[in-house]
């Protein structure tokens, strides 16, 4: 049986601002490498109780004391928990065992627990906004040699970033900079995480995601940690104990399924909704016209319009004819072609840009975020595939770290990870055609799009192709959180991989809908030219 030895010790702890009463006589034990969670109703006191624990400024006890049982290195004061007492620093002296009075210690041992203690709060992003995800992870580690960078992308692997590694931190979403955040705080290595409400505003899928990268970055490895949170599953599944603080004063404290019972009981707590991840928009088009003067043909309505939305993490497609205006929608989307009427705007992080505008704060922003596959894809014949895919991503990182890229990207489209190994040194020539289909997407993903569109992904490819075209698109969807756009007329394979269709005839879209309930609705000659029989079109 292991015993853990007892890190913190709160005692008699009282705090009023503007003489209301906010914590009341709480006293408390938490052991080194436990996780203490902590249940209330807003305005119950958990984030004066968590921002005392860090010591911020201003959250000093009225009465009471928070007594931190260390061990300290004489020589350089370097803090860690008690387990690391007699053991060796990294200095070269070893570490003893202290007891400190927290709030009433000295300036420098003050400060010394407060650096070892990391906090993470809701939705307080400390991120450099202009750099790139990795590299405020680098930023935190301090160095940004070899060995941190693997470090950093543990960390992001660790809090399910991977796949934004190199965006702009402004360019996150909310949930996404939270994780980032949690990387960032982790990258510090501290001896204690609290966690103030973490997803407190956060949508549940998104939720999940971030409460999952704290169970594995956090609670598996044995870190110690307290964390408040509104979400009584977060408790169950975090949580080794759980104090529900009512007006200031612990009521109940024990294991969590117990403590959380009692609190569901007596707390009206709004029902969680199962959200999914296609049910935030991510592109919007509101009357979009795009007309062409011909000499032969006059005014030719290629677009005409067209009102459009896609939502996150879907897979949908403009389906049509040769001549229904799908291509021209598409470059519309990327910013490639102006509209000559029309509003077109993508979401980027929490904003939504204006894809009408050019220049730096315009469609500049998104372009770099929207990867575009076109029917008529290329490799270069003269470099290999890890060439193939590194050359387009171009970042001043190791090649390692290029090595990691594309072997992750290509596992995403389909290509077992030991196959995957031996492809690398491969050329173009020496790959099927279904597997020079499925490195030019990996060509795609490695840079990182938030939106992928493909315009006419299958052409004339051959069934096996095209069935391992539907499992790489369905497998990169949940592997890289992409949201794709498909440009096609092969109607067979858009019932194979989309969620949604969109039914295109003369530049206007007819009807959107279910894969399923758009066949219905094609007339014969489409269903001639779009379904089995004649994929060619």
């Amino acid at each position: 049986m292991v015993i853990k030895l007892t890190f913190i010790e709160i005692k008699h702890i009282t705090k009023s601002f503007n003489e209301s009463p906010i914590l009341n006589d709480i006293n408390l034990k938490i052991d080194e490498g436990s996780v203490l969670g902590v249940l209330g109703k807003s305005g119950s006191g958990k984030s004066v109780f968590i921002n005392m624990l860090r010591g911020m400024k201003g959250y000093q006890p009225d009465h009471g004391q928070i007594i931190y049982h260390i061990a300290i290195c004489p020589q350089c004061l370097r803090v860690e928990p008690p387990s690391m007492e007699g053991k060796t620093c990294e200095c070269g002296s070893h570490f003893k065992a202290e007891t400190v009075d927290f709030w009433n210690a000295d300036r420098r041992l003050f400060a010394a627990i407060r650096r070892r203690i990391s906090i993470m709060l809701q939705r307080t992003f400390g991120l450099y906004e202009d750099d790139t995800v990795i590299d405020n992870i680098l930023k935190a580690i301090g160095t940004s040699d070899d060995e941190s960078t693997y470090k950093a992308i543990d960390l992001l692997e660790m809090a399910h970033m991977t796949h934004r590694i190199t965006h702009i931190a402004r360019d996150l979403s909310g949930g996404e900079k939270q994780r980032v955040v949690l990387a960032r705080q982790m990258a510090k290595e501290p001896m204690i995480f609290l966690a103030d409400e973490p997803t407190g505003t956060l949508d549940p899928q998104t939720a999940e995601s971030l409460h999952q990268a704290l169970l594995e970055g956090v609670k598996n490895k044995g870190q110690t940690m307290v964390i408040s949170s509104h979400w009584p599953e977060v408790m169950n599944k975090l949580s080794d104990y759980v104090i529900w603080i009512e007006n200031g004063q612990i009521i109940h404290e024990g294991s969590p399924k117990i403590v959380v019972e009692k609190f569901m009981a007596t707390v009206p707590l709004p029902e969680k909704k199962t959200i999914n991840a296609s049910n935030e928009k991510i592109i919007k088009l509101e009357d979009v016209k795009k007309h062409f003067y011909s000499i032969e043909r006059g005014v030719v309505k290629s677009v005409d319009g067209v009102d459009l939305q896609v939502k996150e993490g879907e897979i949908t497609s403009i389906v049509g004819l040769s001549g229904a205006g799908k291509t021209t929608l598409s470059r519309l989307i990327c910013g490639l072609t102006d509209p000559s009427t029309g509003k077109i705007t993508v979401k980027l992080g929490e904003k939504w840009i204006d894809m009408t505008q050019r220049g730096p704060l315009g469609r500049g922003r998104v372009t770099p975020y929207i990867g575009l596959l076109h029917q008529e894809y290329s490799l270069y014949p003269h470099k290999n595939v890890i060439q193939n895919l590194t050359d387009s991503i171009s970042l001043e990182l190791p090649a390692e770290f290029g090595k990691i890229k594309a072997l992750h990207v290509l596992n995403a489209v389909g290509f077992p990870e030991d196959y995957a190994q031996s492809m690398l040194t491969k050329y173009p020539d020496e790959l099927s055609g279904g597997e020079r289909h499925r490195v030019a997407l990996a060509q795609v993903l490695i840079k990182e799009p938030k939106i992928v569109i493909l315009d006419e992904p299958t052409g004339t490819m051959d069934p096996i192709t095209r069935v391992q075209l539907t499992d790489s698109i369905i497998r990169a969807r949940e592997e890289l959180n992409q949201t794709f756009l498909i440009i096609s007329h092969d109607m067979d394979f858009v019932l194979d991989v989309c969620d949604v269709a969109s039914l295109m005839r003369g530049g206007k879209i007819l009807k959107t809908g279910k894969p399923e309930d758009i066949v219905k609705d094609l007339t014969t000659h489409e269903k001639e030219k779009m379904m089995k029989g004649d994929l060619i079109g």
